[in-house]
């Protein structure tokens, strides 16, 4: 009878070892946080874009004088795995090249909203940075960069375009939300 009590214990713990793998919990059990840290992304869709994994080009339409409105439209094509934008890119303006001078953080357009897209391998999203041309006393503007949602990383932009206008301290400027793009 013992070997029978012992054979039912061990044959109720593996049962009990392979529920838990199979539920989800446990160690190493292939868990949505275990597909995470492995790059997987479990039932929450793909992972985050990473700008290491992105085309960029970007379009100008430069504003030609002083309290003229001009546009850097941004293009992205992911050559990476299928990733995921959610939210607004992060986009500062660096000015005169001094290490001084702090990046001005560009604010998100009031008017846009947020949209979730998942990009597929070689997938293209835009967004537009809308900036309002200043004179003389404006931002002395070198270079734009941004920073997608859930990425540390930046990419850096030439600026040519002229000064930025300022309001209260901060550009006069503003970022869209993402936007599909392409075919």
């Amino acid at each position: 009878m013992r070997t029978t009590k012992s054979a039912a214990l061990a044959t109720a713990a593996v049962t009990a070892a392979l529920l838990l793998t199979a539920c989800g919990g446990g160690s190493g059990s292939g868990s949505r946080d275990d597909d995470a840290d492995k790059g997987g992304t479990g039932d929450r869709g793909p992972a985050a874009c990473r700008i290491g994994e992105m085309g960029v080009e970007f379009a100008p339409s430069p504003a030609p004088a002083a309290g003229d409105t001009g546009t850097v439209a941004v293009n992205l094509t992911n050559q990476g795995p299928a990733c995921t934008l959610d939210g607004f890119p992060a986009v500062t303006l660096t000015a005169d090249g001094s290490s001084d001078a702090a990046p001005a953080e560009v604010p998100a357009d009031e008017a846009a909203t947020a949209q979730r897209l998942d990009l597929a391998a070689d997938g293209t999203a835009t967004f537009t940075l809308t900036y309002v041309r200043g004179g003389a006393d404006g931002l002395a503007v070198r270079s734009a960069q941004f920073a997608l949602p859930g990425d540390a990383a930046t990419h850096r932009i030439p600026w040519s375009y002229g000064e930025v206008a300022t309001e209260g301290g901060a550009p006069d400027a503003t970022v869209s939300a993402f936007q599909p793009a392409g075919d």
